[in-house]
């Protein structure tokens, strides 16, 4: 086989086979609810043996309707997810939702989401939404912000930095997000970087951030909370 026809189809392999592990793996029948209590470990769950499988494993009853409490987190919101934690018949479909409540002036601060792409659908309010890019080649990180109002949908792309932001003194804001895994994981920047256990090194942290060791040393003593309740 001549060599450039060998580069060329690994190449294409290697295409098809990034591709295909780019996402939560495709369902080989109907359903495949999660077996919580299986002993059994693989990536994702077992399938409940289906002669078991009833309606109750497709629903739940989350009152996504009703306004969740921000009054206790210190950013101001409250996210209410549904993945297959929650609800068990979402094993092997690829998707989760959440209900996201913000405060005046509350935020969903920078984080990402390792294993999903987010579609977010504005309910009530205003929301100061935005991502950055990944290191880009002239070595900056763009930052796509948008302002969104009541109906208005945003995306944000997999695994990226996001945001959001109630810029509203006086009315709270809701919003609606769907997530295309099943489990889509959450990377809280601020939580991770500062409030890891045992913490990151301040020598590694103040040399990363360009600061002196006892502001590293301040923010690793602040409480870093989860708002995802």
């Amino acid at each position: 086989m001549a060599a450039s026809t060998y580069f060329l189809l690994v190449a294409f392999l290697a295409l098809v086979t990034s591709h295909a592990i780019a996402s939560d793996p495709s369902p080989l029948q109907d359903f495949c609810v999660a077996d919580k209590d299986s002993p059994v470990k693989v990536n994702g769950f077992v399938c409940k043996d289906p002669m078991a499988v009833n309606a109750d494993d497709f629903f739940k009853a989350a009152k996504l309707d009703q306004p969740r409490d921000t009054s206790k987190s210190k950013v101001g919101s409250n996210v209410t997810l549904i993945n297959v934690m929650q609800l068990l018949g979402l094993n092997t479909l690829g998707i989760s939702l959440a209900r996201i409540d913000y405060a005046p002036l509350g935020q969903n601060p920078p984080h990402t989401h390792p294993r999903a792409t987010e579609i977010l659908t504005v309910l009530e309010g205003t929301l100061y939404v935005g991502f950055v890019t990944s290191n880009q080649a002239d070595r900056s990180n763009k930052l796509f912000a948008k302002v969104l109002n009541k109906g208005d949908v945003f995306v944000f792309p997999q695994g990226l930095i996001h945001f959001q932001f109630n810029p509203v003194h006086d009315k709270p804001a809701v919003a609606l997000a769907a997530l295309s895994s099943q489990n889509p994981g959450a990377i809280t920047i601020a939580n991770a970087v500062f409030g890891s256990k045992p913490p990151i090194s301040d020598d590694v942290l103040a040399k990363a951030f360009q600061v002196q060791k006892g502001t590293i040393d301040w923010l690793q003593a602040q409480f870093w909370e989860n708002n995802h309740y």
